[in-house]
């Protein structure tokens, strides 16, 4: 194996923070994604991805295997849904334009997150009305423990919202080797509903959109709202949205009745943690290098020589307002690497 040392780990997190890794490799097959995970001087490596969904806040001893495997598969088809097989080393935004492209429904609504195929379902990513999880078929994966290959089905996976067995019962137990989707290929059930997809249809004037037009919408979304890492370091939505009980809301209308929700069920509503964040002061403002985007407060910024402590430091700021302005827990969607 290729192994590097004192490798920098700042191409690849998207919050551009130059931690380093003691050792590091690329692997580009399961073959030698099983020979790094047995590696006799490295016994419990540090498994990364697309590097979009971590906040570094030190450098990491040890070894760090880069999951890298490529490849895009149908497996199987009828008239109207597809069956295809993702390597999990595959960029998630090109895939998303491979289904697109071939008129693959159902994942439209999921362009631009930053970020891997194969570390999709540990998350349950979503965006605009949709999760993975309404897409999702099954996933290979391996054992770290005895180097086994299985398969996790859709109920097996146990997603939430922004969770899975992955995060949870299972967390860092498999490396994920490949995602397998079901999509349709007629009949596409659209989601424009959500945000403002269906007010920037419109003002492209499109009455009929397809899953191209649902793709561009979301994209031209993200775009205007959110930066691109290469030019700014993040990772997108820094925390998940609370979900919060039907009283408690109602409580906090009455001093906050411009308070965007979205329902749950009976009992319980969403409340867009952005929303949040901006009213308790926070958009667009800068502490050092780390900050909070100017055009959607949910995002955490490097502007350049930002640490991961310091990120890490304005997060608790952040959260601790919010909590003590809303009574309102906003947790990371992130996960911090200590």
């Amino acid at each position: 194996m290729n192994l590097q040392h004192q490798f920098s780990l700042k191409e690849h997190n998207t919050f551009g923070i130059p931690a380093k890794a003691e050792a590091f490799i690329a692997v580009t097959s399961k073959e030698e994604l099983k020979e790094a995970l047995s590696h006799p001087d490295y016994p419990d490596p540090f498994i990364l991805g697309g590097g979009s969904n971590m906040l570094l806040k030190k450098d990491i001893d040890g070894l760090v295997v880069h999951v890298a495997l490529k490849g895009i598969e149908l497996v199987k088809e009828t008239e109207e849904e597809v069956w295809v097989q993702v390597a999990a080393g595959e960029n998630w935004h090109q895939f998303v334009m491979y289904c697109v492209e071939h008129g693959y429904g159902g994942v439209e609504n999921l362009a631009l997150i930053p970020g891997n195929t194969g570390t999709a379902p540990v998350q349950n990513i979503g965006a605009y009305g949709v999760e993975l999880k309404d897409v999702f078929y099954e996933c290979t994966a391996i054992d770290r423990k005895n180097l086994e290959e299985r398969s996790f089905s859709l109920a097996e996976c146990n997603f939430g919202y922004r969770e899975s067995v992955f995060k949870n019962e299972l967390k860092d137990r498999f490396v994920i080797t490949s995602v397998t989707f079901k999509l349709t290929k007629a009949n596409h059930k659209l989601h424009t509903e959500y945000g403002a997809i269906q007010e920037t249809l419109e003002a492209k004037g499109i009455e009929n959109p397809g899953i191209a037009d649902i793709a561009d919408a979301v994209i031209a979304i993200r775009s205007s709202k959110l930066p691109d890492p290469k030019e700014l370091g993040n990772s997108g939505s820094f925390f998940k949205n609370p979900i919060i009980s039907r009283e408690q809301f109602e409580n906090l209308q009455e001093k906050f009745p411009q308070m965007p929700h979205y329902p749950v069920s009976e009992t319980s509503v969403k409340v867009p943690a952005g929303w949040l964040i901006e009213q308790a002061g926070f958009k667009g403002k800068r502490f050092g290098d780390a900050g909070v985007h100017k055009n959607q407060a949910l995002v955490l910024v490097n502007y350049g020589n930002a640490t991961g402590a310091e990120i890490w430091e304005l997060a608790l700021h952040v959260k601790e307002q919010v909590q003590q302005q809303f009574g309102i827990t906003i947790d990371p969607e992130v996960n911090i690497i200590e």
